[in-house]
């Protein structure tokens, strides 16, 4: 299995593994494309992809806002194919975002998770995201509490 930077040749396997998944952000193609042009501005995004012989099995998504000492980051979306899921591929695409944002001056990161996903905030307390907050009925379809989440990257 291979992380790496998304191309545009990716962007349609995304979208299709993106499809797939009811609690992914459902994002249009021309946001994903947009995250493939390098920024240097305020506001910069990563899109990271997992592949194996198969092909595409995950896909990661990263903000990071501000520069220098003062920026923040975000883990905004992650998706793993369900017949890719407790093979660490998670793990690597959260560690590939991290080492993004970190590389871009980030001092902390921040992610919501809803709060039935007990995988995922494993995952991410594993990772050294500490729970600092809820958001009550933050997702829809189904209805779900936001667990919001902090790391420290500096």
């Amino acid at each position: 299995m291979t992380v790496r930077l998304a191309s545009a040749a990716d962007v349609a396997a995304v979208i299709q593994l993106e499809r797939t998944i009811a609690e992914a952000p459902h994002w249009a193609e021309s946001e994903y494309v947009a995250m493939l042009v390098p920024a240097s501005g305020a506001v910069r995004r990563c899109l990271f992809v997992a592949e194996n012989e198969r092909g595409l099995i995950g896909f990661a998504v990263g903000k990071v806002v501000g520069s220098g000492g003062e920026s923040s980051s975000e883990l905004e979306s992650i998706a793993v194919s369900s017949d890719a899921r407790r093979m660490g591929v998670g793990r690597l695409l959260c560690a590939a975002v991290i080492d993004w944002c970190r590389a871009q001056g980030a001092a902390e990161m921040e992610l919501e998770v809803r709060a039935a996903s007990g995988g995922a905030i494993a995952l991410y307390s594993g990772l050294g995201f500490i729970a600092e907050g809820r958001r009550p009925g933050y997702y829809q379809a189904p209805l779900d509490d936001a667990v919001l989440m902090r790391l420290k990257l500096a």
